[in-house]
Formats: C-alpha cells, structure tokens, sequence
C-alpha cells in the first residue's frame, strides 16, 4: 500500500476476495502488469492470473488477502497497466454454517486457503457466481435448517467424487456482490470442470434452488508468460 498510516480494513475471521475479468486498452503496459503483480505479492497478497477464453475477458485476476485495502491497491495497478476491468466479483472466504462439527484444521483451510492449490498442477480455471432460490415454490430460506444441511450434505458428495481431479473454493457474497457465493474451480483438465459442475447440478440443492450466473473458463498462466498472450 502507498500510505501505510491508513488502517486495514479486514474480515474478522478469513480473506477478502477479488476476481478482476480485464480486457487490454491501446495503452496496455506488460511489464507494468508484471509489477503490479510482483508488488501485491511482497504485500502478502496471493495473486493467481489467467489467460481467459471467449469474448467476455482477455484476462482474469484472483487475487486474496486479510486486508481489502491491499486487494484495492491491486486493482489500481491493474487498471494503471492499461488493463480495463470489463467484471468483477467481490466475496470473502468462509467456514459454511453446515461445515459446524468439523476439524478445527478443516474449517481453517475453508478461511485461509491458497491460490493457486499448493503442490497440484491444475491449470483449468472456472469461475462462476451463483445464488440459492427464494421463488414460492422454491425458497431455500423457508426451509428448515436440518433440510438444508441434509441436501448440503448430498450435494458435497457429489463433489468429493471429483477429489484430486478438482479443488473447489467456494466464497461468500451476500452483502458484497450481486449473488450469495462465487464459486472458482481449479482442476487437470478442462473436461473435469464441465463433468462436476454438469454432475452436481442433478442435486436437489442445485437442480431445484440453484441460480447461477455467467461463467467464465481460462488456464492458469503466470503473470510473465500472460502478458504475451494479450
């Protein structure tokens, strides 16, 4: 941060979260890019970049950190590098509330994991935000909260199925973007990403109280190699 005499404004328990999607203006600067990346991460913020694919972005930015002043100053080097941010979503990390019971060092990993997964090789990259239904015929939040946690409980094994082939960060929005959660993938294969989230969506919980919105699918690339890429 420039200033350090401001104060961090940070979650009282995990990470803040930002997913920048940019697309380069005439004035587009590589090596600025590179720096602005470098000098998040001497900051302590974990940074993950991504060569996009398809029309919405040409670039994607994930970046965490405890203090959301650090994630702005990110963003401003970003945008001074000549990239224009075309989306964004802004979330933080969370322990969910059907996750109570759970190792200490399980519920840990949910609010302070790292980006990219450490020690795995998984270069296709999802990102999609998503909400649960409040329509009359289904309101998620008029259910009862051992109904919830059953079809919860449904919906994660059909998710661990996919253990060691994907990694699945789920971050909560609610009060911070225009959905309740958004959901990043990282995985070996770019077919894994289509199999788990075409698999998970027959769950009760997605199939009848899932709204999702825009997806977006790229590779993990490191900030050097990616600014050849644009």
């Amino acid at each position: 941060m420039s200033d350090s005499s401001i104060a961090p404004v940070s979650p009282s328990a995990g990470l803040g979260v930002i997913h920048l999607f940019c697309k380069p203006t005439p004035m587009f600067d590589g090596e600025a890019l590179v720096a602005a990346v470098k000098a998040a991460e001497s900051n302590g913020v974990m940074v993950c970049t991504v060569a996009m694919l398809g029309h919405k972005a040409d670039v994607a930015v994930m970046a965490m950190h405890a203090d959301l002043r650090e994630l702005r100053s990110l963003q401003t080097g970003v945008q001074r590098a000549g990239l224009e941010v075309v989306d964004s979503y802004v979330s933080l990390t969370e322990s969910s509330e059907y996750a109570k019971g759970l190792p200490e060092e399980m519920i840990r990993a949910r609010l302070y994991p790292t980006i990219p997964p450490e020690g795995k090789d998984m270069p296709a990259w999802c990102f999609y935000p998503m909400s649960k239904k409040r329509e009359a015929h289904a309101n998620w939040f008029t259910l009862a909260y051992d109904d919830r946690k059953r079809l919860m409980h449904e919906h994660g094994t059909s998710g661990r199925k996919f253990a060691g082939r994907v990694i699945q960060y789920v971050t909560g929005s609610a009060g911070f973007d225009d959905f309740e959660w958004g959901v990043t993938l990282f995985a070996a294969h770019p077919d894994d990403l289509k199999e788990v989230v075409y698999t998970m969506r027959f769950d009760e919980a997605s199939a009848l109280y899932g709204e999702f919105g825009a997806f977006y699918v790229g590779m993990v690339t490191p900030v050097e190699q990616l600014i050849h890429q644009i």
